[in-house]
């Protein structure tokens, strides 16, 4: 935001949580930030684009979401997001769920939408984008710390652990299993998938 507030943009920040919109304001004074809901954003064509990073892989109600955003932007208005994409985070997710399956846990309901090039692109030309390009991409990323397996799945994957009695014990199990595909160099890796899109609204 700042980048883009420094040349020049008008620039909005929009996020669900009221606690990462006071961070917002407080890192970056000046810029107006707001809460709103990414699937029923109270705006209408007020907007010539809009970005999106790492926010729709968690709208599992994606064509509501695409409509959303489509109706903020004015014609010829343009949408580029990155979102996690079909296989993101797949060696992770099947280590946890094989360990779950294991300790006699049920299976947990995925929190994620991780979409396909055509799944994607077909619910952005449902809500009136036309897709200029889209592209699905390897994006290994370190996860920082001796702990970064561990801390990731807290920080992004509780629901993954629903029903875990000794999260510790759980975690140390799914380090052991994960060790040999995703410690790399002294650190962690989140294999991580990366869709990546933009689209426009027809001009009228």
């Amino acid at each position: 935001m700042a980048q883009l507030a420094a040349a020049g943009v008008d620039v909005l920040g929009v996020d669900i949580s009221p606690e990462m919109v006071a961070r917002a304001a407080a890192r970056f004074p000046g810029i107006p930030v707001t809460v709103a809901d990414l699937r029923a954003l109270p705006f209408r064509e007020e907007f010539d684009a809009v970005l999106s990073n790492a926010v729709l892989h968690w709208v599992p109600e994606a064509d509501q979401a695409a409509a959303s955003l489509r109706a903020v932007l004015r014609p010829g208005g343009r949408l580029v997001a990155e979102l996690g994409g079909a296989g993101n985070i797949a060696t992770l997710t099947t280590a946890i769920h094989e360990l779950r399956a294991e300790w006699g846990l049920p299976q947990a309901a995925s929190p994620w939408y991780f979409p396909t090039v055509a799944q994607y692109a077909r619910v952005l030309e449902n809500a009136g984008f036309e897709v200029r390009a889209a592209w699905l991409f390897d994006r290994p990323t370190p996860l920082t710390g001796a702990d970064g397996l561990g801390s990731w799945v807290r920080m992004f994957a509780t629901s993954l652990l629903a029903g875990v009695t000794d999260t510790d014990a759980f975690l140390t199990a799914l380090e052991q299993r994960l060790r040999p595909a995703l410690y790399q160099d002294g650190s962690w890796w989140a294999d991580y998938r990366r869709l990546r899109v933009v689209a426009v609204v027809p001009s009228r």
